[in-house]
Formats: C-alpha cells, sequence, structure tokens
C-alpha cells in the first residue's frame, strides 16, 4: 500500500533550498544526456553517481516539496517545453562542464501561461488527494484480510488450540477478577457512605460559615452585582477546593477494587504454569480493562451521581448519572483498540488487518459519540445560555449559536476519524493534543479569573481607617470596580488568547515579542493602560485633597470658605478633567503611531478662531472665572446684577442662574454682568425714613424709634439680627413739605427685610398713641366753568360771600327717664 511520507520539518527552508538546487540541475544534466543515446556514446562514458550525488538524490526524494518540483520539472522536459536552469552551485561547478547539447534542437515553447508554482502545488494537492483516499477507501478492502486469517488460522488445528487456550484461560481469569473486584468493593461500601457522610457534615458546617462572615450588603448599583457576582464565584472556588480532598478519597476507595482485579492476574500469571501467549492475552485484557475502570472512575468522580456534596463538577443528579453511563459506554472503545493493537501481532494478524479492525472499532466509537452529542445537545445549550441577555443582534446571534452548537461538534467528531482513517500525517494526533491542550488552557485560565477576581475584590476593599478618613473613598472605588474588571477580564482573555494560538501552530507570542507591528500594537496598548490608570489616580487624588479640604473647612466653621470652595469646585474639576482627557488622548494617539503635530496646531488655529469670533463666550468664562475666584458670588445669596435681584440658584463658569421674588428664573452670561450689588456679605443697613410736620416735636419721635429699636435687640428672635443701636442721621430736609427724619441701624447679611418689617410694624402703634403729627398735603380738585370752586383743606375755611349762612344745630337735649327706651332714635329736626 503506497503511503505519503511526512515532511521532515527539522532541516530550516534554507537548508532545503540549498539541497535543491544541485539535485535539480543534476538530474536535469541527466535527463538531458538520457535524450540523446547516440551522441553520448560518441563521447565520454558517463560515469556513474558518486556519494555525495546519491545522497543529493535522496534528499531531494524524501522532501515532498523538491520531490513535487523535480516531478513538475520532469513533466515540463516530457512535454518538450523549456526549463529555466537554475544558476550552478558550487557542488555542480565542480562537475564536468563538456556534456553539451546537440546542435539541432527542437525550438522550445514558452510556459509563461502556467506559473510553475501554481502547477506545483496543483499536483501536489492532487497526488495527496489520491492517497488519502486510497488509504480511506482501503479501510475496506483490508478488512478481507481479517477475515482470510480467521479462516486460516482456525483451520489448523495446532493454531485453533493456542487460541483457543489462551483466550479460555483470560476469560477465567478475568471472571474471576470482576468476582473480587465485586467482593472488594461490597466490602468498602460502609467506608464510602462515612466519607460522604463527612462530605455532607462539612458542607453544612461551610454553608453556615459562609453566611456568616459574607456581609449582606444590597445591590444598588452595577458595581454592586458586579461584586456580589465576583464574591459568589470565590465562595464557589473554596467550596470546590474543599471538596476535593474528599473526591479523592472517593477515588481511592473506588479503585481499589480495580487493584484488586489487577492483583488476581497478574497473581495468575505468576502462578499458574500458563503458555507464553495465554499470559500476554492475560495481562492485556487485565491492563485495559484496568485502564477503562479509571478513565471511568475519574470521570464519576468527578459527577458524583450518588454523593452530590462531593460533586466537582456543577450538574444535577440526573446529568451527573446520564454523563457517567455514556461514559462507561465510551471508554471500551479505547480498550479494545489497544487490545486489538497487542494482541493482533501475538496471533500473526499483518498489520494492515489490524489497523481495519482498529479503525472500524473506532468509526463505531465516533459514531456513539455523535449520538451521544445529540443527547445532551439541549442540556449543553441550557448550560452555554447567558443567564440575562439583552435585546441586541451581536447577543441573539450568540444565542443562536449556543442552541446550535452541536452542529461543528459532530462535524469535528466526523473529522477526527476521516483524517485518522485516511492516515493524514499527523492529523489525528495534531487534533487531540490541540483539543487536550485547548481544555487545559481553558480551566487554567477560568482559575487564574477567579483568583484573579478574588484579589481585585480584596484591593477594592478600603482600610477602615482610610475610610474614617475620606468618608466617601469607598464609593468612589465601587465606581470603577467595574471599569477594573473589564480591563482584568480583557487581559485574562488576551493571555487565554494568545496561549491557545500558540498551541494551534500560529505564532502569536512571537507576533507580539518580535514583529514591529505586534510589539508597536501592544506597547500602544500598554501605554494606554499605564496612562489611564495614571490619570485615573491623579484624578482620584486632586479629589480625595478638595474633599479632605471641603470637610475641614466645614468642622472649623468656615463656612464661607467651604461654601467658597464648593461653588468653584465643579469648574475646577471640569477644568482638570478636561486637561486629564486631552493628555492621555495625545498620548494614545502619539502610541498608536498617529502624527499629533498636525492636531495640536490645527486645534491651537481652531481655538484662536473660535476666540475671535465668540469673544461674548470667551468673555463670560473668563469673567465668570475671576468671579469665583474673588468669592464675588455664591449659591444661595441675594444679588442685584444685570438689572435682576434675587436668590442665586447655580453657578457655571459661563452663566449665573437667579431666582427672583415672583418665581422667575434668570439664566444671566457672566459677559452681561457689570457688576453685582451682594446682599449676602458683611452686614446691612436698613434706612430709617420718616415724613414729620414742621411743628413735630423731633427728638420725641427719634427717643420713641430708638427705644423701639431697642426693644427689639432684647428679643430672642431678632436681637441676633441687630448688629447696632439706632443711629439718628438728624433732619435730611425741611421745606413746605415739611421735615424728613433720617436714622439707620445694622442687620446681619439678608436678614434687613425682616428686621425693617418688624420694626415699621411696632413703632406704627407708639406713633399713634403719641400722636405724632405727619406731614399731610393739601389736595385740589377742579370744578367745571361757571360752578364755584370747592376747596379742600385740613382746616376751617371762612364761608364764601355768595353762600347762605348755615343754621346752627340745636343742641342736644337729655332724654328724660321714662323715655330713655328711645335715645337711639334721631331728634325731630333735620339739620338745614
Amino acid at each position: 500500500m503506497p503511503s505519503i511520507p511526512r515532511p521532515d520539518q527539522s532541516p530550516s527552508s534554507h537548508t532545503r533550498t540549498g539541497r535543491a538546487v544541485p539535485g535539480i540541475f543534476l538530474f536535469l544534466l541527466l535527463g538531458i544526456l538520457a535524450l540523446f543515446p547516440a551522441q553520448a556514446a560518441d563521447t565520454t562514458p558517463t560515469a556513474p553517481l558518486n556519494q555525495q550525488e546519491a545522497q543529493q538524490l535522496l534528499n531531494v526524494l524524501n522532501n515532498p516539496k523538491e520531490r513535487d518540483a523535480f516531478t513538475h520539472t520532469l513533466s515540463l522536459m516530457a512535454r518538450g517545453l523549456q526549463v529555466e536552469t537554475p544558476a550552478a552551485t558550487p557542488d555542480t561547478a565542480a562537475a564536468p562542464a563538456t556534456k553539451t547539447t546537440p546542435a539541432k534542437a527542437a525550438p522550445a515553447k514558452t510556459v509563461a501561461e502556467v506559473p510553475p508554482d501554481i502547477h506545483t502545488g496543483l499536483s501536489s494537492i492532487r497526488l495527496q488527494a489520491l492517497g488519502y483516499l486510497h488509504n480511506f477507501l482501503g479501510l475496506f478492502s483490508n478488512l478481507g484480510i481479517v477475515g482470510h486469517w480467521a479462516r486460516t488460522t482456525l483451520a489448523s488445528p495446532d493454531t485453533r488450540t493456542t487460541i483457543l487456550h489462551a483466550f479460555a484461560g483470560g476469560l477465567v481469569i478475568m471472571v474471576c477478577g470482576l468476582v473480587l473486584e465485586r467482593i472488594v468493593a461490597l466490602s468498602l461500601h460502609k467506608p464510602l457512605l462515612q466519607l460522604t457522610q463527612n462530605a455532607e457534615n462539612r458542607e453544612q458546617r461551610h454553608a453556615l460559615e459562609t453566611e456568616e462572615n459574607t456581609p449582606q450588603e444590597p445591590i444598588v448599583d452595577g458595581s454592586s452585582q458586579t461584586r456580589a457576582a465576583d464574591q459568589r464565584r470565590q465562595v464557589e472556588t473554596l467550596r470546590f477546593l474543599s471538596r476535593v480532598p474528599y473526591a479523592l478519597g472517593h477515588f481511592a476507595l473506588k479503585a481499589i477494587p480495580v487493584l484488586a482485579f489487577l492483583a488476581i492476574a497478574y497473581l495468575a500469571v505468576l502462578v499458574l504454569p500458563w503458555s507464553k501467549k495465554t499470559d500476554n492475552v492475560i495481562t492485556t485484557l487485565a491492563n485495559c480493562y484496568a485502564a477503562a475502570r479509571c478513565l471511568y472512575l475519574f470521570v464519576e468522580t468527578g459527577f458524583a451521581p450518588r454523593s452530590p456534596t462531593i460533586r466537582l463538577l456543577p450538574a444535577t443528579d440526573a446529568t451527573a448519572f446520564l454523563l457517567t453511563r455514556w461514559w462507561n459506554v465510551l471508554v471500551a472503545a479505547p480498550a479494545i483498540v489497544f487490545c486489538l493493537s497487542t494482541l493482533g501481532s501475538q496471533f500473526n494478524l499483518s498489520p494492515r488487518g489490524t489497523g481495519a479492525m482498529i479503525r472500524g472499532v473506532i468509526l463505531i466509537e465516533h459514531i456513539l459519540i455523535a449520538i451521544f452529542i445529540w443527547r445532551i445537545r439541549h442540556l449543553v445549550s441550557r448550560a452555554l445560555q447567558p443567564r440575562a441577555v439583552p435585546d441586541t443582534a451581536m447577543w441573539t446571534f450568540i444565542v443562536a449559536v449556543t442552541r446550535l452548537w452541536w452542529v461543528p461538534a459532530m462535524f469535528l467528531d466526523a473529522s477526527l476519524w476521516i483524517v485518522w482513517a485516511a492516515h493524514l500525517p499527523g492529523g489525528y494526533r495534531w487534533i487531540l493534543d490541540t483539543t487536550g491542550i485547548t481544555i487545559g488552557i481553558l480551566v487554567a485560565s477560568r482559575l487564574v479569573a477567579v483568583l484573579a477576581y478574588g484579589l481585585q475584590d480584596r484591593l477594592f476593599r478600603i482600610n477602615p481607617a482610610l475610610t474614617d478618613r475620606f468618608p466617601d473613598l469607598q464609593k468612589r472605588a465601587d465606581r470603577y470596580y467595574p471599569f477594573a474588571r473589564k480591563i482584568l477580564t480583557g487581559t485574562i482573555l488576551f493571555l487565554t488568547l494568545v496561549a491557545m494560538t500558540e498551541t494551534w501552530g500560529l505564532p502569536t507570542f512571537g507576533f507580539f515579542i518580535y514583529n514591529a507591528v505586534g510589539r508597536h500594537l501592544l506597547d500602544a496598548i500598554i501605554t494606554m493602560l499605564v496612562a489611564l490608570s495614571v490619570a485615573v489616580a491623579i484624578w482620584e487624588i486632586f479629589n480625595a485633597f478638595l474633599s479632605q479640604q471641603l470637610t475641614r473647612f466645614e468642622k472649623s466653621d468656615q463656612m464661607s470658605r467651604a461654601t467658597r470652595l464648593r461653588t468653584v469646585l465643579p469648574i475646577i474639576r471640569t477644568v482638570l478633567l478636561a486637561i486629564i482627557i486631552i493628555i492621555v488622548a495625545v498620548t494614545t494617539l502619539s502610541q498608536i503611531g498617529i502624527n499629533v503635530t498636525p492636531l495640536l496646531t490645527g486645534a491651537g488655529i481652531m481655538g484662536a478662531a473660535i476666540a475671535f469670533g465668540s469673544q461674548s463666550l470667551v468673555k463670560d468664562f473668563i469673567t465668570g472665572f475671576f468671579m469665583l475666584v474673588e468669592d464675588a458670588i455664591q449659591v444661595g445669596d441675594w444679588v442685584t446684577t444685570g438689572g435682576v435681584s434675587g436668590t442665586v440658584e447655580n453657578l457655571s463658569i459661563r452663566t449665573v442662574k437667579v431666582r427672583d421674588i415672583n418665581g422667575d428664573l434668570h439664566i444671566i452670561p457672566f459677559s452681561s454682568v457689570s457688576s453685582i450689588a451682594n446682599t449676602a456679605r458683611g452686614y446691612n443697613q436698613v434706612i430709617v425714613k420718616q415724613q414729620l410736620d414742621l411743628s413735630e416735636n423731633l427728638p420725641r419721635v427719634t427717643a420713641i424709634m430708638a427705644k423701639t429699636l431697642k426693644e427689639m435687640r432684647d428679643d430672642p428672635v431678632f436681637g441676633p439680627m441687630i448688629l447696632s443701636d439706632y443711629n439718628d442721621l438728624g433732619v435730611d430736609n425741611s421745606d413746605s413739605g415739611g421735615a424728613t427724619l433720617l436714622g439707620s441701624f445694622r442687620t446681619t447679611p439678608m436678614m434687613k427685610w425682616k428686621v425693617k418689617r418688624e420694626f415699621y410694624r411696632r413703632i406704627t402703634n407708639l406713633l399713634a398713641a403719641e400722636n405724632v403729627k405727619f406731614y399731610t398735603g393739601t389736595s385740589y380738585f377742579t370744578t367745571p366753568p361757571g360752578n364755584a370752586m370747592r376747596i379742600t383743606a385740613d382746616v376751617a375755611l371762612p364761608a364764601p360771600a355768595n353762600d347762605a349762612p348755615t343754621p346752627p344745630k340745636p343742641p342736644a337735649r337729655k332724654p328724660a327717664p321714662e323715655t330713655a327706651q328711645d335715645n337711639s332714635k334721631p331728634d325731630g329736626g333735620t339739620p338745614g
């Protein structure tokens, strides 16, 4: 049966190329000489190949690439096409140079339409495909060899007796070993139950300790949810580690009966006088059975279908029973394969027949695996699907892929058997090794991720001493917890992918270490992470310093400074954040390879253009910054600015928001603020103004107001609001309109209106009780033409000459006693 030789991977490509050139040149010369035997006979006879030329020829034939190139060259020469001869190497230069081509040669044809490399590749693929197909079809043709061997072997009495004695002895020993294994297993049933009970007790104690020691934190945001998930995984990992000793004890107790089986098999071989072939059959069957049982016990220990408290793998009881039953069936195939490969040569079965039987058993094994995959497809789909799936196209695709996982699994199962049955060089071994190493990498990555998440959770747990010093530090650390988790997850995924691709044969590690592009990309990612970490550290240190300063102002009763810092704090944070973002962005772009000089230049030009085009906006920012730095205004102050009076509700770097007494909110840009009247600074002053009659005693009125203010200062409510006594400022004006008496007193900031209203309320009744005369102006009303003018005055005027005299009213008479009940009625006369 022809076979395709495997390529030799030890020499480098340069060495293979160096050997191919002299070999091809040598065979070209031999081919040319062979085309012209008559002329070669006239010249010096051709010398046979020496040792060096034979070695070169052997190297060409052993290398598939060079052999294909040589075959392609000979095919071109056979078709009469011109072949470009490679330059002679030192080895070929030493060859005789007297060989010449004939004078009359056929005109050469060009082969520009068919490049040699493409033709060589297609020919190589065709030859390999034919070889693989021949090997695959050989499976069915070689099964006839097994039938011929069986007929030939059983036809001979001697060989038939030898085979029957060997397998009969092996069968007897196997039955005895199985009986002994069962007896030992029954005797170990009680210790196995005790081990399970101890595991259950340990599980209960561990659950109680975990419930007591784990703080129950409410889930209020994404950080709390992520931290709770990490804690749950950490608890699961600790539970897994605590179950490992019990699982090992379970495996040891289960393996003791298998050891007893092996012991009786080897004891029978050593004690009983069997033939050599019988001993080989017994040891082979015993070893295969023991190996299959150990493989089964290994998986059965992981799932522990009858002992959930020592189960290492997450699965329900039904799933554990299902998987262990199927695994017990699937492990039989490797044992049968080992028996066939070992016993076939013992009974003179040809390797081709043994290989055909092994491939048939492996085919049945792969069919069983396909049935097993179909049986557990729903279980695996539910396990692969995430719990909370966002309603996006990507997650919908991922869910669909997880539901169809069995399709690529069955394809892989079929591919494994086809690759192995077709004798693809190293294909089956490569797939198995790669799959095993990939699974190991995924398991190790999962363990590393759990440990890394636990370490991250511990690092983000702030020390209580620091929490007392910086109350908001834990809250700010929780804010970065999800981002740090994502970065850590990305790092672990990246390292896992690098390890997996290296296992698959892709030089990923070399790409990121030795390749210029990969190294530059890795340096850029590391620089970005470092820059981001430094930026976050600077931001948090600065914020912690500001928060501590604000707390210190509040605790030292420096409320004005605390209010001022609280007002400027958002602006300072915005400016610092903008600076940090610009620096990190410029650093990142420069590391990626983008020239930031044109960007910075363009940004400067654009900034200048914006500054010239929006001068009012720039003025807003500059004026607002100095207003805030100079503490000219704070949130809560009553100010008058921009023609509006009201309470300051919000301050930004560009605008101030003022709520007036009517409830309207005025947003005033700082560019329109020319002056600010702040009522909340220092003290307020109330100006008292009284318009009195010229005949009034002014000192008496001043004394009344001073006395009233003194009484207010003694009041527990209004006393703290008044900072001074009544200050008599004298008479501000005295004319026909009366005398204007002025006075003043000081109040605390923002209290002048309240004190002023209370002051006027108190002096109103006092001034009325003291009959204080206020100036009252005279009012004149015009009358229509032809009528007498009516004058209204505060004093009685003389009667007009043209008016009749008004008779005086008669004096009131005292009512008689008997008519006292009628005194509410008016007298008889009507006023004239």
